[in-house]
């Protein structure tokens, strides 16, 4: 089983490559108006093993899980209660890593299948030539939206966005949909930094600060 689920996401990978159009936008949704905060970004701090632009809405935090690891991050949306939980790990060029955390990504979304109405997955190529899977996740779900990315490599980074409100998904697409473009912005500009220093430590605010 685990081979079956590894060989079809390398084989979505190489060919969407060549299939997937280079912007992706979620899909357009009907919901209420509702007051959203201008979207404007700022660039991430100097002290990690990737680079990227991230809202300035959004408080840099450490990952509060017990299982962090030290560069694990979560961006929180004050104004939304909503957090962007990331994940990083390095892969050491090493391809048995790297599919392992291929199909641990895959096994984490997949999770959600009972509760979704449907999770719509797409392999997305970035503007650092590397490719991304994002999955849009419908129904009462606790994580709507997702995607994992690598450069093949050295470096692996997934993120999942999670509400802290009990308001039911339906109430909440507007700020979903601001979400995920948060989301693909942070995609669309992410680089790795060759020769990073594993050992530095970067600066963070805690969770409960």
């Amino acid at each position: 089983m685990k081979k079956l689920i590894l060989i079809s996401i390398l084989s979505v990978l190489s060919i969407a490559f060549w299939s997937c159009s280079e912007d992706y936008l979620p899909k357009p949704k009907g919901y209420n108006r509702i007051d959203l905060l201008p979207q404007q970004y700022v660039a991430l701090p100097d002290s990690f093993p990737y680079q990227f632009e991230i809202s300035e809405h959004a408080r840099l935090l450490r990952d509060s899980s017990w299982i962090a690891e030290k560069y694990w991050i979560e961006l929180y949306y004050p104004y939304y209660d909503a957090t962007i939980e990331m994940t990083y790990k390095a892969t050491h060029n090493n391809e048995e890593v790297l599919r392992d955390y291929f199909e641990t990504a895959y096994k984490l979304t997949s999770k959600h299948k009972q509760k979704a109405y449907a999770i719509d997955e797409q392999v997305v190529p970035l503007n650092n030539g590397n490719l991304a899977i994002v999955a849009e996740l419908s129904g009462e779900v606790p994580s709507q939206f997702q995607f994992y990315t690598t450069d093949s490599t050295m470096n692996f980074l997934r993120a999942a966005l999670y509400f802290k409100t009990a308001t039911q998904n339906d109430s909440l697409l507007p700020v979903i949909k601001y979400m995920q473009e948060d989301m693909i912005h942070i995609l669309n500009t992410l680089n790795w930094k060759e020769n990073f220093p594993i050992e530095k430590l970067p600066k963070l605010e805690e969770p409960n600060a």
